[in-house]
């Protein structure tokens, strides 16, 4: 699974500029998965929503993105929606449209995911 140009200029500026910011708001959404390789908690900011024990988003590189391969290999994960932690279990959804569920999805980082990604991915994680 080799990067694109594309998705290699979007994650220099994420890891090294962007994610580092995101992830010291308070009330910025992250996603905590394993390291698939390490067993550390990787936290990765995203965007998406809430929908009653649902949280749903799109990966805007699908299953070439870090988090994405780590839910791959294994799926509890934990989400911070408005400052609090929820625990569940990730689901990738291939088969879901996943342009269509970004018109459910906050506008901005929607059109970001949009304007960006080239090979989109919808997951939902059913909370516990």
């Amino acid at each position: 699974m080799a990067m694109t140009p594309r998705q290699r200029v979007v994650n220099f500026v994420q890891r090294r500029f962007a994610n580092p910011l995101m992830r010291s708001v308070p009330v910025q959404t992250l996603l905590e998965t394993t390291g698939r390789k390490s067993g550390e908690p990787r936290r990765t900011p995203i965007g998406g929503r809430l929908e009653g024990n649902e949280f749903w988003l799109v990966s805007e590189f699908g299953d070439r993105s870090q988090y994405v391969r780590n839910i791959a290999a294994d799926p509890r994960v934990r989400v911070r929606v408005r400052g609090r932690w929820h625990s569940g279990t990730a689901t990738l959804l291939p088969e879901d449209d996943a342009r269509a569920r970004l018109a459910k999805l906050p506008a901005m980082n929607s059109a970001a995911v949009r304007a960006m990604g080239d090979n989109l991915l919808t997951i939902r994680v059913d909370l516990d």
